[in-house]
């Protein structure tokens, strides 16, 4: 199969896999950078403009520099910059998406200075620093034949060079743009063979013309739409001219004989043809008996019925709830299979689903004797009600979806939340330190190669998620679940799992739970524990550094539970996000050459959309109080819960009953005692069975012209150099790694003089391709 770019594997068209990487260019490491304000897409020789039109269904948030047509999204370098800061209400760009800026018989090099620059240009200077273009690895702007046959980033086709093939491939590009990626696979193609789409694939043909009749057949020459109408009167019995679209509209939905196979077109791409739907609406024909799945308005009704069925939910009791969602579910789930779904027009289908796996599970509350027997009862798999809660909500959009979806989790998901804290709180006032672990469970030793992740409000189940991922990627994850230190906020419990927590003590909880260092009974600040890893030989990496990989290392990377406290119910959408992020920061480090990453974090969170429920704790018996935890003041007796505090079990805490807070509003909170708050994961990740990494040292790097001289100092043999732009990053090579031969020395060439002067890193690799050398360079060298 070809490279489709990484960010959607499931591309079906080459239409598809450029909307992808075009998206994927957008994407940032949110603890380094900002979000970039939009992808330039510079096209000197206007080459992509065929397929804009198709590009234009998939991406809303293209736009295109040229003559202004707002329906279009298309207009002036002025108007491009308005859309880019969102000032304009239409053309609507959606929100959280990157705008991507095409612009056909530009360079960048045009861009490169605001001296030199056309003045109709000058307003997109600017977004080369505070956005990113769209090239290839090297550099250079994407080509349509670079894309088509690069391996890294395009689609690896094997497509001839020849100029006929060429100037046919370019001719053809309208009608490439929507045949099948895995059509042009598996063989050599050719001039013929691009010349061949325009008459070849009838099944796209009618698509098309279906999607916009009265534009296809003012666009197409006489000739074809002749050729056109043979085809459909030979092979459908249908003439397009005198039966028109609608009739065409109704076959297609019958999906009877040779129709069948242009709905499973349609079904395969159906972004594609975004006027086939409304199309569709009106053809339904007038029969009691129809094959439903066809036609838009019948999933429309679903969804509707679906949206009546979860708001009535509100007020049930959960065993009432619970069979009425199972139901439902047996009712709905067929829809997920649908077009509609594909299209993104059944999120309540769905939803659905993730809502019955919550009735199943929590038909059964979480019990035991013990906080150990909980706590392996959540660990072997009620975690998964907490996981299919985050999703529900996760896969719905509008606000009236929100809510429907809120309603069954108020119903089902937040009983079984109050009565598991409840429990596990009784279980903690009968004996108390139930839920705490033995100094020995929280000594955490860093070996040597061993980098510590912490990844802040890491929650169980998305540690669950993490690990499933981390698999894919080919890496050996293993979890284990252990206690966080109380009260469940940051300045108590993130000290508790790091590999100083010897070094720090408490006396008071103070207004932030913050303990002391041990040595000087300082409030442990951020520089302070930096210090105390210091001194006990454990680097401290900033989010994009790898560090040494024979050392020992710290470092931290994700915002899960800053977006928790400002996204609150909205928090679902932007998981995926984040456990992405900590998926590659993790392969990026064992990429660099880390035998392990041990990925731990401080405290879970209670999550509920339309709020936790409030109970009082009058302030004058409290020195702060936080939505869940509060410093008792004095000998002050409160009416909750209390709890020893992590650092000095002298010291209580109170604690919020339940799944309640101390305020109202809060639908993401933590502080307290519940499974979701106070048990941690903790996830140790390898890249395999590793060999001792070698040693080896760099003593030299000298250029001339574009071509490095490096010089190795190892006794080890059968190593590599390689220039990179990215330590850990093979994909940002900028040249062809070379063997260092016997007397120490590597040369190592790069091909694209448009980097010169920029900066790289040369690094030397093993016989596992792990880095164990480095040091940066400018390409072509200092002037």
């Amino acid at each position: 199969m070809p490279r489709v770019p990484a960010d959607d594997r499931s591309a079906a068209t080459v239409v598809e896999a450029l909307a992808s990487s075009l998206a994927g260019a957008a994407r940032h490491n949110p603890n380094d950078t900002d979000p970039p304000a939009a992808v330039l897409w510079s096209d000197p020789n206007a080459l992509w403009q065929p397929v804009i039109p198709h590009l234009r269904r998939l991406m809303p948030q293209l736009l295109v520099l040229g003559e202004f047509d707002p329906e279009l999204r298309t207009g002036p370098a002025i108007w491009l910059r308005c859309m880019i800061e969102r000032t304009l209400e239409h053309p609507h760009v959606p929100d959280g998406a990157t705008p991507a800026i095409y612009l056909p018989s530009v360079s960048r090099q045009v861009l490169g200075s605001a001296d030199t620059c056309p003045d109709h240009l000058k307003p997109l200077v600017e977004l080369q620093f505070r956005g990113v273009c769209w090239t290839q690895k090297s550099g250079r702007d994407w080509t349509v034949e670079a894309f088509l046959v690069s391996k890294d980033g395009g689609l690896g086709l094997d497509v001839s060079r020849d100029g006929d093939t060429r100037r046919s491939m370019l001719r053809a590009l309208a009608e490439l743009a929507t045949t099948p990626v895995r059509a042009l696979t598996g063989r050599r193609i050719e001039a013929e063979d691009f010349d061949r789409l325009f008459s070849s694939d009838p099944d796209r043909d009618l698509l098309v013309w279906l999607n916009d009749a009265a534009g296809v057949k003012d666009e197409w020459a006489a000739a074809r739409w002749s050729a056109f109408r043979s085809r459909c009167k030979a092979d459908l019995g249908f003439d397009p001219e005198k039966d028109g679209e609608l009739a065409a509209a109704e076959r297609l939905g019958r999906r009877e004989g040779a129709w069948t196979s242009i709905w499973d077109r349609f079904v395969e791409s159906p972004a594609l043809y975004g006027g086939i739907p409304e199309l569709l609406s009106r053809a339904k024909p007038d029969e009691l008996f129809v094959e439903r799945s066809s036609w838009p308005q019948e999933n429309e009704a679903d969804e509707d019925e679906l949206r009546r069925a979860l708001l009535e939910l509100e007020g049930q009791a959960p065993p009432a709830a619970r069979a009425r969602v199972i139901e439902l579910e047996h009712r709905h789930s067929e829809r997920r299979d649908w077009v509609w779904a594909k299209l993104g027009d059944a999120p309540l289908a769905h939803a659905v689903a993730h809502l019955a796996v919550i009735a199943e599970r929590s038909s059964t509350q979480l019990g035991g004797g013990s906080a150990a027997e909980m706590a392996r009862s959540y660990a072997d798999g009620a975690w998964k009600i907490d996981a299919a809660a985050l999703s529900s909500i996760a896969v719905v959009k509008t606000a009236t979806d929100t809510r429907a979806v809120s309603r069954a989790l108020d119903a089902m998901y937040r009983p079984w939340l109050e009565a598991a804290a409840v429990h596990l709180q009784s279980l903690e006032a009968t004996e108390p330190g139930a839920i705490r672990d033995s100094e020995a469970a929280y000594e955490t030793k860093v070996e040597s190669g061993t980098v510590m992740l912490f990844a802040d409000g890491l929650r169980f189940d998305l540690a669950q998620r993490l690990i499933e991922r981390l698999r894919a990627r080919g890496l050996s994850a293993t979890g284990a679940a252990r206690w966080s230190g109380l009260p469940t906020v940051t300045a108590t419990a993130k000290p508790a799992v790091s590999p100083v927590r010897a070094g720090i003590t408490g006396v008071s909880p103070g207004d932030d739970f913050r303990p002391v260092t041990a040595a000087d009974l300082r409030p442990l600040t951020p520089d302070r524990f930096r210090r105390l890893l210091a001194d006990a030989g454990i680097t401290y990496l900033g989010a994009t550094d790898d560090g040494d990989p024979a050392g020992r290392a710290w470092t931290e990377s994700g915002q899960i539970d800053r977006l928790g406290h400002s996204l609150k119910g909205a928090l679902a959408g932007g998981i995926d996000s984040q456990i992405d992020s900590l998926v590659e920061r993790v392969e990026s480090l064992c990429t660099a050459g880390w035998r392990e990453v041990h990925v731990v974090t401080d405290h879970g969170w209670l999550w509920l959309p339309g709020g936790l429920p409030k109970v009082e704790l009058p302030k004058y018996l409290t020195r702060s109080r936080w939505a869940r935890c509060a410093a008792i003041a004095g000998e002050s007796a409160v009416q909750t819960p209390v709890v020893s505090w992590h650092w000095n079990v002298q010291a209580p805490v109170a604690v919020a009953p339940g799944i309640a807070c101390f305020e109202a509003g809060h639908e993401y909170a933590h502080g307290g005692v519940s499974l979701q708050e106070s048990l941690i994961p903790s996830v140790r990740v390898t890249a395999g069975k590793r060999s001792a990494a070698a040693q080896a040292k760099i003593t030299d790097v000298a250029w001339v012209g574009l071509r490095c001289r490096v010089r190795v100092d190892s006794a080890e043999g059968q190593l590599r150099v390689d220039l990179r732009q990215r330590v850990g990053d093979p994909s940002s090579s900028v040249s062809t790694s070379r063997p260092v031969d016997d007397a120490g020395a590597a040369s190592l060439l790069v091909a694209d003089d448009d980097l010169e002067g920029a900066s790289a890193v040369v690094v030397v690799l093993d016989v596992e391709d792990r880095v164990i050398a480095k040091q940066s360079t400018i390409i072509g060298g200092e002037e």
